[in-house]
């Protein structure tokens, strides 16, 4: 059951590697009394953010407690490995994880893949963050696996990335408090779910004018009413138009197919007649 708020607005945790920005753009052009809010935390605060009351919904990594938490899977990300530019790997146009076998890996404590075995060496200690271990990567002194929109964030200049096809992956899922299902909610759901506007369950949907009058089936705007038009002209009901002009008593002929002379305004036919001199006798 949805909630309405007196006073609405919206706030939206999201974790690294995930950019929002086309879906507020959309938000705000639907919901433009209603301000969005955007709240950026680490990967591991993204589900304590939504639980704490601290954000509406979410866009987080899984796994999350869904005990606690809906969440709806919204894309899967593809792993990569960051080394430096002249590294061996650079020649390979995919890696595969038994590539890495005499290669130290970072693992860092911020790590969002999940490992049933680590690849590679391990390093002496474990870096605090994704981020410190790109600076050790660019040190020389290992690589690291990451999904690429983290690859992409912590870009530089002196490293590049490869996929590996066969490591584990990432998924990116919208996810808000399981009893915490307001109206905004939908709309947000419909929103990265693509809806249009008239297809939202949300607030912004755009319902039916009420007073619209229904037309009925076959009545067609112009279409001639039965027994007006061309067929109608000239005459009354039963004289037939054109042919009910010409003499034809109620639009029909008289014995044998000949105009009845003089007969129901007499048309062409009487006014011969009229006209012909009589003869002496």
């Amino acid at each position: 059951m949805t909630e309405m708020q007196a006073n609405p607005s919206f706030r939206l945790v999201y974790v690294p590697g995930v950019t929002p920005g086309k879906w507020v753009r959309v938000w705000e052009e639907r919901l433009p009394d209603v301000p969005l809010t955007l709240v950026a935390v680490p990967v591991e605060d993204g589900a304590r953010t939504l639980l704490e009351d601290a954000a509406d919904a979410g866009l987080v990594r899984l796994p999350v407690d869904r005990d606690s938490l809906s969440a709806i899977p919204l894309y899967t990300e593809t792993t990569v490995i960051v080394f430096p530019k002249d590294h061996w790997l650079a020649a390979a146009d995919e890696v595969a994880v038994t590539d890495l076998a005499e290669e130290v890996v970072f693992h860092p404590l911020d790590d969002t893949l999940d490992w049933q075995g680590l690849p590679g060496r391990p390093a002496i200690e474990r870096p605090a963050t994704t981020a410190d271990a790109i600076e050790l990567v660019a040190a020389g002194v290992g690589v690291l696996l990451v999904p690429q929109s983290l690859a992409r964030l912590h870009h530089r200049r002196d490293l590049t990335f490869r996929t590996v096809a066969d490591a584990p992956q990432s998924q990116i899922a919208l996810a808000w408090q399981l009893d915490r299902t307001t109206d905004l909610i939908e709309e947000f759901i419909g929103i990265v779910r693509g809806r249009t506007v008239n297809s939202s369950r949300g607030r912004g949907q755009t319902a039916p004018a009420a007073d619209q009058p229904k037309q009925k089936p076959g009545a067609a705007a112009g279409r001639p009413r039965a027994g007006s038009g061309k067929a109608a002209a000239g005459g009354r009901a039963g004289a037939g138009g054109k042919a009910a002009a010409g003499g034809r008593s109620g639009g029909g002929k008289s014995g044998g197919g000949k105009p009845a002379a003089g007969k129901s305004g007499g048309g062409k036919a009487g006014a011969a007649r009229k006209g012909r001199p009589r003869r002496s006798s």
